[in-house]
C-alpha cells in the first residue's frame, strides 16, 4: 500500500503542474507560438544545463561505466516493438494513412517531458542516469526510424536526410548529457559559480515541461478524445505490450533494481509530443497524433501508479 501511495504522490505532483498549464493555456495566457517557446526553453536550454548539474554532482565515473553498457536493453526492446508495430497495424486494422504515425507512436515514447519528472518524482535523482541510457536509445528511434514512418503518411515520399537527423539525434539533451559524462569521466570540476548557473536554469526543466504538456492538452482539446482502433492500438502498445516486453527484458538480469523500474515506466511513458510536429511538418494527419499524445498523457497518470505497484513485486 505504501508503495501505491508514494506512486499516487508523484504522479499528483506532476498532475497539479500539467493542470496549471492547461488552465492558464485556457484562460488565454498563451498565444499560439508559446508551447513552441517552452518546449525550445526546456529541450535547448534548461534541459541541458540541468543534465550537466545532475551529473556532475550526482554520479561517479565507476556507477557511469556500470550503467551505459545497459543501453541494450532499449534498444533491443524497440527493435520488437518495431515488428510488433507492424502486425499491431494489421491487427487493429489501421486506416493506411495512419500507417507510419501508427507505427512510430506504437514505438517511442516521452521519455522527457513526461519520463523525466515521473521518474525524478518517484525515485529522485538517483533515477537520471538510467532515464538517460532510456532517453538516448529513443531519440535516435524517433529521430531516424521514427520520423521516416511519419513522412510515408505525408505527401510525396519519405526521404532519409542523414545530416538532418544527426542534428536531430545530437540535440541539446544528448549533448549536455555528453558533456556531464566527460566532465565525471575526465575528474573535471568547472567554477562553483558556473555550476550553481547550471542547477538554476536546469531547474526550470520538469515545471516547464508538465506547464508544456498542460497547455499541449489544452491545444488538442478534451472534446476530441475517444477510443476506436487506432487509438486502441496505440494505447494497448504504449501501456501493456512495452512495458510488458521490457520488463521481460530485464527481470531476469543482474541488474539494479532501480534501473529496472526505471525501464520499464521510461517504455510505458505516453506517446511523443514531438509526433504532431513532424506530422504536421509532412503533411501527415497532425491530429491525429496530438490527440493520441492528449489521450496516452491522461491515462498515463492512472497507469503509472498501478504500474509501479506491479513492478515493485516481479523486479
Amino acid at each position: 500500500m505504501a508503495i501505491f501511495i508514494r506512486s499516487v504522490s508523484g504522479v499528483l505532483i506532476i498532475l497539479v503542474m500539467i493542470a496549471l498549464g492547461y488552465v492558464l493555456s485556457r484562460r488565454g495566457w498563451f498565444d499560439d507560438q508559446a508551447p513552441k517557446l517552452i518546449a525550445r526553453l526546456v529541450t535547448q536550454i534548461a534541459l541541458p544545463a540541468y543534465m550537466i548539474s545532475t551529473i556532475t554532482a550526482k554520479f561517479s565515473a565507476e556507477t557511469l561505466k556500470r550503467t551505459l553498457p545497459d543501453l541494450r536493453f532499449p534498444v533491443v526492446s524497440m527493435l520488437i516493438m518495431f515488428g510488433l508495430s507492424i502486425v499491431a497495424f494489421h491487427l487493429f486494422r489501421i486506416k493506411p494513412g495512419h500507417r507510419g504515425l501508427f507505427e512510430s507512436m506504437f514505438l517511442n515514447s516521452n521519455t522527457v517531458f513526461v519520463g523525466l519528472p515521473v521518474n525524478e518524482a518517484l525515485f529522485g535523482p538517483k533515477s537520471l542516469p538510467f532515464v538517460l541510457v532510456y532517453y538516448m536509445a529513443n531519440t535516435t528511434f524517433f529521430w531516424t526510424l521514427g520520423v521516416y514512418l511519419i513522412q510515408r503518411d505525408g505527401q510525396g515520399s519519405a526521404k532519409f536526410d542523414l545530416k538532418e537527423t544527426l542534428k536531430k539525434i545530437f540535440s541539446p539533451p544528448l549533448l549536455g548529457f555528453i558533456v556531464g559524462v566527460l566532465l565525471v569521466l575526465l575528474n573535471i570540476q568547472l567554477p562553483s559559480w558556473i555550476m550553481k548557473d547550471f542547477q538554476y536554469v536546469g531547474g526550470l526543466t520538469i515545471p516547464l515541461s508538465m506547464i508544456f504538456i498542460g497547455t499541449a492538452i489544452a491545444g488538442a482539446g478534451l472534446q476530441n478524445v475517444h477510443l476506436n482502433r487506432d487509438s486502441l492500438g496505440i494505447l494497448l502498445g504504449r501501456f501493456v505490450v512495452a512495458p510488458v516486453l521490457m520488463g521481460l527484458l530485464v527481470i531476469p538480469t543482474g541488474m539494479p533494481l532501480i534501473m529496472k523500474q526505471v525501464f520499464i515506466l521510461q517504455a510505458a511513458m505516453p506517446v511523443m509530443t514531438n509526433a504532431p510536429v513532424v506530422a504536421k511538418l509532412y503533411h501527415a494527419d497532425a491530429d491525429y497524433a496530438a490527440i493520441m499524445v492528449t489521450e496516452t498523457t491522461l491515462l498515463s497518470l492512472v497507469v503509472i501508479p498501478i504500474l509501479m505497484v506491479i513492478v515493485q513485486h516481479v523486479a
